[in-house]
């Protein structure tokens, strides 16, 4: 049986090390290398390495995760990546599926799972647990809801607001009363759910609108 050549791209060492000897009792996994941080592991696949699968934390210096994604993808690489993040933020979960990821994992995730992922991965299946994919659809149908609940106009106010302008300065740019522009910022706030401006803006960047 040929074992699963494993790469381990992390900038915790002690993280790095508690997972190497954890893969270490299985014998079908063999962990090919260990690198602390995205331009080290970007330079390692351009190099030629071979290794079947990546471990890969998205906040890392020099070159973050999705920078890494984003060359594995260009480079068109064999090696599948499954990131092992601590964000379980259905963003996160979403882009990187997005950009190529074929697993996500949390760092509190228990050892069974984690070894179901590599070898499912390995095989060339998707991994994501029911949580993390329910996380990711969450995101995605509030996003698709979104794009088509404000309209044109809404939207440019929106952008406005999150600039920073006053309803005065926007309703000069726009050509129109500070009235309308209360109007359509009353709106907003309705359709989005929100209460006031702060809030608005927090969702409003969760959900890409800004």
């Amino acid at each position: 049986m040929t074992a699963i050549k494993l790469i381990i791209a992390d900038d915790h060492e002690l993280f790095r090390n508690g997972l190497a000897e954890l893969l270490r009792k299985h014998d079908d996994i063999q962990i090919v290398k260990s690198v602390g941080d995205g331009l080290e592991f970007i330079e390692l696949i351009n190099s030629a390495f071979e290794a079947d699968i990546v471990l890969l934390d998205i906040t890392m210096p020099n070159s973050d995760g999705f920078e890494v994604l984003k060359e594995l993808k260009n480079l068109n690489s064999n090696i599948k990546p499954i990131v092992i993040s601590m964000h379980d933020d259905g963003n996160y979960i979403a882009k990187c599926a997005k950009m190529g990821a074929y697993g996500y994992l949390l760092k509190n995730t228990d050892e069974s799972e984690l070894i179901i992922a590599i070898r499912s991965v390995a095989n060339g299946k998707k991994y994501f647990s029911a949580e993390i994919s329910e996380k990711m659809i969450n995101f995605m149908s509030e996003q698709s809801v979104s794009e088509n609940i404000l309209s044109n106009k809404e939207n440019e106010v929106l952008g406005l607001i999150a600039k920073g302008l006053t309803t005065k300065e926007i309703a000069a740019k726009l050509f129109v009363s500070s009235r309308t522009i209360e109007t359509h910022r009353a709106n907003i706030l309705k359709k989005l759910e929100v209460k006031n401006t702060a809030e608005l803006i927090k969702k409003a960047a969760k959900m890409n609108l800004v």
